[in-house]
């Protein structure tokens, strides 16, 4: 069941970003909303999101920032920023590269920078890391991101095989989401 105040809208360029706003979207219970491949919103797209309490930004990383699809999209909000749509609305992010670093912060930033530019109140993950010698790669925040999700997949991986863990942080990143606009409404 989706929720109408919840939207992720997001770009994937392979799969494995789709992959991760799925999941969130489990979590949260949001409507998803995919940048295309040529940066833009598919019909309805900007009247969903002014009409959400939240909106979860998702990218890629690549080459240390978000894709240039998802920065079209960034940069297009520029109207939406001149008349305030988004001031007081929920934001949160998530991204995924290659490498287990890889620069994501740099995106979580980007798109951190996106939110408070607009207004916007914002949600990070609340979650412990999986930091402990007796951490694996399948556990809760194995990758301990605060500011938004952070997954990794190996760049030769198929999108049906992303990291379990990262998945299941992804399903409780998307219910903090949840729990976030159940709280100020």
């Amino acid at each position: 069941m989706s929720n109408t105040n919840i939207t992720i809208v997001y770009h994937s360029g392979y799969g494995h970003t789709h992959q991760v706003a799925q999941a969130v979207a489990q979590g949260s219970g949001a409507t998803l909303l995919a940048v295309d491949e040529q940066g833009q919103l598919a019909d309805g797209g900007w009247e969903r999101l002014a009409a959400s309490r939240a909106i979860v930004f998702g990218s890629p990383t690549y080459m240390g920032n978000v894709s240039w699809q998802f920065k079209k999209f960034v940069d297009a909000t520029s109207a939406v920023w001149a008349q305030q749509g988004w001031k007081n609305k929920l934001a949160a992010a998530f991204t995924n590269s290659a490498g287990i670093n890889g620069d994501k912060q740099s995106t979580l930033y980007t798109l951190f920078t996106l939110s408070q530019q607009h207004g916007m109140l914002w949600v990070g993950t609340g979650m412990m890391p999986s930091n402990t010698k007796a951490a694996r790669r399948d556990d809760l925040n194995y990758l301990a991101s605060f500011a938004g999700l952070a997954t990794a997949m190996p760049a030769d991986a198929t999108p049906q095989e992303m990291v379990a863990g990262d998945l299941l942080t992804a399903r409780q990143f998307g219910q903090r989401i949840a729990d976030a606009v159940r709280g100020l409404a």
